[in-house]
C-alpha cells in the first residue's frame, strides 16, 4: 500500500487493482502543493467521510475526468447524484461493500455533516470513518472529523485496525493531545497519521502535541509529507 498526503484531510491509496482518494479536499486547499490532474491520476475510487465542502472537495470533477465511483453515506450520494454523479455505492454506517480489489465499511464519527446553498443549510448524512481492506494489506482507518469516543476501542477491535488516520487540528475536531490518547487508550494501531491540521489558521498548525503525546507508547507516529508517497 502506498499512501500519499495532499494537505488537511485528502489522501491518495494505491493498491494492487484500485488507486483511491479519501476527501479529495484539493482546489481550494491552503495546504496542497501540486496539480489536482495530476493528483488524481489513474483513481478508480474515491471515499468520502462526510458532506462538508472541505471532505467532498474536487469529487464531482474527478469522476468526470477518471470515470472513478464514489463511495459515501446515501444521503450523500443522493446528492451529489443531483449533481451529476452517475457512479456511485452508497452505503450506512456499519454497512460493508466489496470493490473487487478492496473493500469499504463506513464506521461512526462524532461530527456534523451539511451543506449550505443560496443562504440554506442542510443535512448530508450522518458523518463516518472509513476502514479500508484489501488482500494482503494493512487494515487502514480513516476517521473523518471526529472528536474522541470511546467505542473507537470496539471498531479497532472488529476490524484490526493497524493504521490509523486521525484529524489532530482541535476547534472542528480532536486536538492533538486527545487524539494520541484516543490512539493509545482505545484505537490501539501500529502506526498513527495525523490529519486535518495546518491548512486554515484557525485549526492547529502541525502535530506536534500529538506526536508527543505517543512518545513512550506502543504507537507509532507518521507524519507524512505532502505530495510524497509512503510505502506501509
Amino acid at each position: 500500500m502506498k499512501l500519499t498526503w495532499f494537505g488537511h484531510s485528502a489522501f491518495r491509496i494505491d493498491i494492487a487493482g484500485a488507486s483511491l482518494l479519501i476527501d479529495p479536499f484539493l482546489t481550494g486547499n491552503p495546504s496542497f502543493e501540486g496539480d489536482v490532474a495530476t493528483a488524481a491520476k489513474g483513481v478508480s475510487h474515491i471515499v468520502i467521510t462526510h458532506g462538508h465542502f472541505d471532505h467532498i472537495g474536487d469529487a464531482l470533477a474527478i469522476v468526470e475526468a477518471n470515470d472513478a465511483t464514489v463511495i459515501t453515506n446515501y444521503d450523500l450520494c443522493m446528492y451529489l447524484a443531483s449533481k451529476g454523479l452517475k457512479s456511485f455505492q452508497p452505503m450506512g454506517a456499519g454497512g460493508t461493500v466489496d470493490l473487487g480489489a478492496f473493500s469499504v465499511t463506513l464506521v461512526r464519527a462524532d461530527h456534523s455533516s451539511g451543506m449550505v446553498e443560496a443562504g440554506v443549510g442542510f443535512p448530508l448524512g450522518n458523518p463516518n470513518g472509513a476502514i479500508i481492506k484489501a488482500r494482503g494489506e494493512k487494515t487502514l482507518w480513516h476517521m473523518g472529523d471526529t472528536d474522541i469516543f470511546s467505542d473507537m476501542a470496539l471498531i479497532s477491535e472488529l476490524h484490526g485496525v493497524e493504521i490509523c488516520i486521525c484529524p489532530v487540528g482541535d476547534r472542528f475536531t480532536m486536538g492533538g493531545k486527545v487524539a494520541a490518547l484516543a490512539m493509545t487508550r482505545f484505537v490501539k494501531p501500529k502506526t498513527a497519521i495525523p490529519c486535518h491540521y495546518g491548512s486554515f489558521p484557525i485549526i492547529d498548525p502541525n502535530a506536534d502535541a500529538f506526536v508527543a503525546g505517543l512518545k513512550g507508547s506502543d504507537v507509532q507516529a507518521l507524519v507524512p509529507v505532502k505530495g510524497e508517497a509512503v510505502t506501509l
